[in-house]
C-alpha cells in the first residue's frame, strides 16, 4: 500500500537560511505598495532576481514570494519557463495575462484592449474575430507592454513572478527585455528566478538587467551544515545525530532540494538520525536524482513508469487525461499511476487549471525525461502531438513535439509545421515560425508544395536573416511550375530582401527578367511595376532617362482600373516629380493612382509607390493633402501592429512634409521618433539614412549646427552613400551641413558630385534636390559669376515645374548670390511666389533676407515691415537662429522687435478667412481667385488684410486659423 505523501519543508513559512532573501522581498513589497499609498517616492526595486544553480531553492523563494504577495493583497501574476516547451512562441507570456483576462467578459475583454484586440489576440491566444493583422516584432512587444501597462493600472499593484526563466520561449524573453526597464515608472514588482549558466544567448539585454549591479542578483548559497542539521531534525527528530547530520549535507552538498527531499525520506522510513543509520542515509541521497531516481522509478510496476515517460513528454504541468492517452492507459490505471508516484514524490497537483499535475521539481523531470532511450522517446513526441491535435489544442501545441520526431516524408506532419507557422507569423513570432518551416523543408514536403514553404519561410526570415531570404527564395524560383501569383509574390519577395541588403542592381534584373517572362498581362504589369521601383531607388541606374520614357509609354495606356495599372500611374507620377515635369502633370497621375486606393500594408506589395505618391503631393505643395495620406497609412500600418520598419518611415517622412511647411518642431519630433523606431529594429538601416537625413536638415534650419554635427558623427554620415536612393539626398544634406559650418570649398566640390549624377539620371528638379541652390551660395564667395548661373539655371528648372514654394526659393537663392539693388527686385519677387505656398519656413528667410537688404540701401521702413514679418515667421516655425538674424537686423538698422501675437480667427470675415484656408492648402493665387470670383489683384488685397488682422503671414496662417488666440512675447 503506497504511503500518503508528505508536505515538503520548502512550502513552510520560514524558509532556512535565506533570511536576506526574504528581507529583500519585504523591502521590495514595501516600496511597491509606496507605489500606489499616495506618496511619491523612489524605488530600487523594481526587479528583483534569484539566481543558482539548479537544487539551491529558486521555486522555494517564488513560492514565498506568491504567498507574502497575495497576504499583502497585491495582484500576483505568475508564470515559469519549460525546458521542453523553449520553442512555444509567448508560452510565458500566456501564463501571465490569461488567468486576468479569462477572468473577463467578451465584450469586458473588447472593451479593455480596444483597438489592440485584434492585433494581440494571436499573440495571447484569444479568439480572433475575423482576419488577424499579422503584426511585426516590434508591434507585438509595445502591444504587450500596452496589456501589461494596462493590467498593472487596473489590479495595481502587481506583482510579476517568473519561474525558470533561462527556460523561457525566446520570444517572451524578448518582451521582457523591452519591458522590465519600464517598471520603475508602475505598480508593479517583476520577481524572477533563474539559472546563470543556461540562460540563452537572446537574453543578452535582459543578462545586462539581471546581471550584477546594485544589488541584484541574489545569488543563493548552498546550505551550512547547520541549516542542513535543521531540516533533517525537523522531520526525523531532535535526536538526531551531530555526526549524522554532517554527513546528510556531505551527501547533498548543502542543496535545498536534495536536503528536504533527504529528510522526508528518512522520516517516512523511520530513521532515528544515529551513526548507524549513515548507510540507509547513503542509499536514500542516491535515490533523490540522477541514476538513483531512475532506479527508483523503474521500481514500480510498468504502466506507472509509462506514465511518467509520457508526463515528462508533455512537460510541467500537463494534463493527466492526455499523459494517459500517450501511454494508452485507462483511468483506474492513471489514477494508481498517479498516487504511486506522488507518493515517490515525483508528482504533486500543478498551480494552473484544476486537475493539472506536474513535476515536484524541474530536476525530477528533467532526468526522466533524458532516460527515456531516443527512439522510444520519438514515438511518445509522435502520439503526443497526435494527442494534442484530437484534444484541440491546436497545430502549435503538435508542432513542438513534431519537432522532436525524425523526417518520414509525412505530408500530415508538413501541412501541422505550416498550420503552426501560420498561427505564429500571425502572431508575429517570426523566429519560432522559421523554426517549424525548416523542419517542414526536411521532412520534406510534397515536390508541388515546395515553393510554397521556401516561400512561407523566406516571409519568417525576412526581418531577421534578410540573406538567408534570399538564398530560400532563389531556390522557390527555381522549383518547377510554380504557380503565377504566387511566383510574382516570391519575385516581390526576393526583390525587397536583395534591396534592403544594398543589392539594388540584382533586385533591379531580377525584376526585369520576370517582367520579360512573364505570360499573364496582369502579372506583367506587376512586375513591370517592381522593375520600375528598384530601378528608381538604385542610386547607380545606368538607363535612367529611357527606363523613364518607357514608363511614360506605358502609363499613357493605362486607364487605372487595377491594382498593377494603379501602382504604374504613381510610379509615372513621382518619376515626373524627379524629372521636372510640369507639376500639374505629377499631380494628375498621382491622383489618378489613388482611385481605387493603394495599401501601405499589402505584404506582397510594398509601401514604396504608396509613399511616393503622397510624396509628390508635398512637391507639389499641396502638403495637407500629403499629410492626410501619411496619416492613413500610419493608422493602417498602426492597425495591422506593424510598428518597425513600416512605421520608421512614416513617421521619418511625416516629418519630413512638416520640413516643408515650417513646422519645424513637429518636424523634429516626429523624426526623432522615426528614427527612434528605426535604431529598434535591426536590418533597417535605409530608415535610419532617411532620419539622419531629414533630422540634420530640421536642425539647420532650427540653427543647430553643432548637434546637427554630432548626429552626422555619430552615424558616419558623409563617410559613405548607400546604393539606394535617399530623400532628401545624404550628400546634398551633408553639403547643407559643410555651409553651415564655413565649409564653402568642401560643399562645393560634394555639390558638383551631386549635380553630375543627377543630371546623368536627368532628374533636374530643385524641389526634390536643391544643390545648384547649395551650390550657388557655396561659390558666392569665391565664384560669384559661376555661383549666379548656377542659380539662375535653377530658377529655370522650378518654373518649369511649376510649384510656388520650389520656384520662390530659387528667387530668393539668385537675389542672395546676386547682390547689389537687383536683388531687391528678385526678393520681392521670391516672397510674392512664397507667400502662395505652404513653405512658411522659406518665406521667413525670403523675409529676412528681403528686409536686411532694403536696411543696407538705407529704406528702413519697408526693411522693418519685412523684418517684423520675417521674425514672426521664423518664431512660428521654430527656426531659432533664423528669429535671432532677424532682431539682429532690426537692432542694426535702430528698430526695436514688435511683441509677437495671434488674433482670433473668427475676426476675419468670410471672405478673408476663406482666402486663409485656401492658402494654408495651398492652392495658388489663380485657384483661390477662381473659388472667390475675384481677380488675381483682389486676392492679393483680401491676403494683406489677413496679414495684418492676424498679425503673422503665411507661416501662422495655420495656427491661427486652428489653435486658441494667445500671446507670444
Amino acid at each position: 500500500m503506497a504511503m500518503e505523501p508528505r508536505h515538503p519543508v520548502t512550502e513552510q513559512r520560514t524558509l532556512i537560511e535565506r533570511r536576506r532573501e526574504l528581507q529583500a522581498l519585504d523591502a521590495a513589497f514595501k516600496e511597491l505598495r509606496g507605489t500606489t499609498a499616495g506618496v511619491p517616492q523612489a524605488r530600487r526595486r523594481g526587479l528583483l532576481a534569484f539566481s543558482g544553480p539548479a537544487g539551491l531553492g529558486k521555486t522555494a523563494l517564488i513560492t514565498e514570494a506568491r504567498q507574502r504577495a497575495t497576504a499583502s493583497g497585491f495582484t500576483v501574476l505568475s508564470g515559469r519557463g519549460g525546458e521542453n516547451e523553449q520553442g512555444s512562441a509567448f508560452r510565458v507570456v500566456r501564463q501571465l495575462v490569461q488567468p486576468l483576462l479569462a477572468r473577463m467578459g467578451g465584450a469586458e475583454l473588447r472593451a479593455f484592449l480596444g483597438s489592440w484586440y485584434d492585433v494581440m489576440a494571436a499573440v495571447l491566444g484569444l479568439e480572433a474575430t475575423g482576419p488577424a493583422p499579422a503584426p511585426d516584432p516590434t508591434g507585438v512587444r509595445e502591444g504587450l507592454d500596452w496589456v501589461m501597462t494596462c493590467l498593472t493600472i487596473k489590479k495595481a499593484p502587481v506583482v510579476l513572478l517568473l519561474d525558470d526563466l533561462h527556460w523561457a520561449d525566446a520570444e517572451s524573453l524578448s518582451w521582457l527585455d523591452s519591458f522590465a526597464s519600464r517598471v520603475d515608472d508602475l505598480p508593479l514588482l517583476i520577481v524572477v528566478a533563474y539559472r546563470p549558466d543556461e540562460l540563452p544567448s537572446e537574453a543578452g539585454e535582459l543578462r545586462t538587467l539581471v546581471g550584477p549591479h546594485g544589488d541584484r542578483p541574489h545569488d543563493l548559497a548552498c546550505l551550512t551544515a547547520d541549516g542542513v542539521a535543521q531540516i533533517v531534525r525537523s522531520q526525523v527528530g531532535d535526536g538526531a545525530e551531530d555526526v549524522f547530520c554532517k554527513e546528510c549535507w556531505s551527501a547533498t552538498g548543502g542543496s535545498p532540494f536534495e536536503t528536504v527531499e533527504l529528510a522526508i525520506g528518512l522520516a517516512e522510513r523511520k530513521v532515528g538520525g544515529s551513526e548507524d543509520d549513515l548507510p540507509a542515509m547513503r542509499e536514500l541521497a542516491a535515490a533523490i536524482k540522477g541514476p538513483g531516481l531512475i532506479a527508483r522509478l523503474e521500481g514500480l510496476d510498468t504502466t506507472t513508469v509509462r506514465f511518467a515517460h509520457s508526463a515528462a513528454v508533455l512537460g510541467s504541468p500537463f494534463s493527466p487525461q492526455l499523459a494517459a492517452t500517450i501511454a494508452v492507459l485507462g483511468d483506474e490505471t492513471v489514477a494508481e499511476a498517479t498516487q504511486q508516484l506522488r507518493a515517490a514524490r515525483i508528482l504533486t497537483d500543478g498551480h494552473g487549471p484544476e486537475g493539472e499535475l506536474e513535476f515536484v521539481h524541474p530536476l525530477i523531470a528533467t532526468t526522466i525525461y533524458r532516460s527515456i532511450r531516443s527512439g522510444f522517446r520519438a514515438g511518445l513526441h509522435n502520439a503526443a502531438a497526435n494527442a494534442v491535435l484530437n484534444a484541440g489544442y491546436g497545430p502549435t501545441a503538435a508542432a513542438r513535439h513534431l519537432l522532436e520526431v525524425p523526417c518520414e516524408g509525412n505530408p500530415e506532419t508538413v501541412e501541422c509545421l505550416r498550420g503552426a507557422a501560420r498561427e505564429y507569423l500571425g502572431a508575429g513570432a517570426t523566429e519560432a515560425a522559421g523554426r517549424l518551416l525548416a523542419r517542414a523543408l526536411q521532412e520534406p514536403p510534397l515536390p508541388e508544395e515546395r515553393a510554397a514553404v521556401l516561400h512561407e519561410l523566406a516571409c519568417a526570415t525576412f526581418l531577421i536573416e534578410p540573406t538567408a531570404t534570399v538564398r530560400h527564395l532563389r531556390q522557390a524560383l527555381a522549383e518547377p511550375d510554380v504557380e503565377p501569383d504566387l511566383r510574382a509574390s516570391i519575385v516581390y519577395r526576393l526583390t525587397t530582401a536583395l534591396a534592403h541588403t544594398d543589392r539594388m542592381d540584382e533586385a533591379v534584373a531580377v525584376a526585369a527578367e520576370e517582367a520579360r517572362q512573364a505570360a499573364n498581362p496582369r502579372v506583367k504589369l506587376r512586375m513591370q511595376a517592381d522593375h520600375f521601383v528598384w530601378s528608381t531607388m538604385r542610386a547607380d541606374d545606368p538607363d535612367s532617362p529611357a527606363r523613364s520614357r518607357r514608363l511614360a509609354r506605358l502609363a499613357e495606356q493605362l486607364p487605372g482600373r487595377s491594382l498593377e495599372e494603379r501602382y504604374i500611374l504613381g510610379l509615372r507620377a513621382w518619376d515626373a516629380v524627379l524629372r521636372g515635369e510640369p507639376r500639374q502633370t505629377a499631380l494628375g497621375y498621382a491622383e489618378r493612382s489613388l482611385h481605387g486606393g493603394m495599401s501601405w500594408t499589402d505584404e506582397n506589395r510594398g509601401f514604396e509607390v504608396p509613399l511616393s505618391v503622397a510624396l509628390v503631393f508635398m512637391y507639389g505643395d499641396q502638403p495637407r493633402r500629403a499629410e492626410e495620406l501619411f496619416e492613413k497609412g500610419i493608422a493602417e500600418c498602426v492597425r495591422k501592429g506593424w510598428h518597425g520598419s513600416h512605421l520608421a518611415f512614416g513617421q521619418t517622412i511625416a516629418g519630413y512634409v512638416r520640413y516643408h511647411r515650417g513646422c519645424l518642431a513637429e518636424a523634429e519630433d516626429l523624426v526623432r521618433e522615426g528614427l527612434r523606431i528605426a535604431d529598434k529594429v535591426e536590418g533597417i538601416v535605409a530608415a535610419q539614412w532617411y532620419g539622419v537625413s531629414v533630422l540634420i536638415q530640421t536642425l539647420l534650419a532650427r540653427g543647430r549646427v553643432t548637434e546637427a554635427r554630432a548626429l552626422a558623427d555619430d552615424h558616419h554620415f558623409g563617410e559613405m552613400a548607400p546604393n539606394a536612393i535617399i530623400y532628401p539626398d545624404p550628400r546634398t544634406v551633408y553639403a547643407e551641413l559643410l555651409l553651415a559650418e564655413g565649409r564653402h570649398a568642401e560643399a562645393a566640390t560634394l555639390l558638383s558630385a551631386v549635380g553630375d549624377w543627377l543630371d546623368g539620371r536627368a532628374w533636374r528638379n530643385p524641389a526634390w534636390c536643391p544643390w545648384q541652390l547649395l551650390l550657388a551660395t557655396a561659390l558666392a564667395p569665391t565664384a560669384p559669376d559661376e555661383a549666379v548661373h548656377h542659380a539662375q539655371d535653377a530658377v529655370k528648372r522650378a518654373r518649369d515645374f511649376g510649384a510656388a514654394s520650389t520656384v520662390g526659393q530659387a528667387l530668393h537663392t539668385l537675389a542672395e548670390v546676386t547682390g547689389g539693388p537687383a536683388a531687391l527686385d528678385l526678393y520681392a519677387e521670391a516672397i510674392d511666389c512664397l507667400e502662395q505656398s505652404p513653405a512658411s519656413y522659406e518665406l521667413a528667410r525670403a523675409q529676412v533676407g528681403h528686409g536686411a537688404a532694403l536696411s543696407r540701401h538705407g529704406q528702413l521702413q519697408e526693411a522693418a515691415d519685412r523684418l517684423y514679418q520675417g521674425l514672426e515667421g521664423a518664431v512660428h516655425c521654430g527656426a531659432e537662429a533664423l528669429a535671432t538674424r532677424a532682431r539682429e537686423e532690426l537692432s542694426t538698422a535702430g528698430l526695436r522687435p514688435l511683441p509677437l501675437r495671434y488674433v482670433q480667427a473668427d475676426a476675419l470675415t468670410a471672405r478673408e478667412r476663406r482666402t486663409a484656408e485656401l492658402t494654408v492648402e495651398g492652392s495658388p493665387v489663380a485657384s483661390i481667385a477662381a473659388d472667390l470670383h475675384l481677380t488675381e489683384q483682389g486676392v492679393r488685397q483680401l491676403l494683406s488684410s489677413v496679414y495684418r488682422k492676424i498679425g503673422t503671414d503665411a507661416a501662422g496662417l495655420a495656427r491661427a486659423l486652428e489653435a486658441p488666440p494667445r500671446m507670444r512675447p
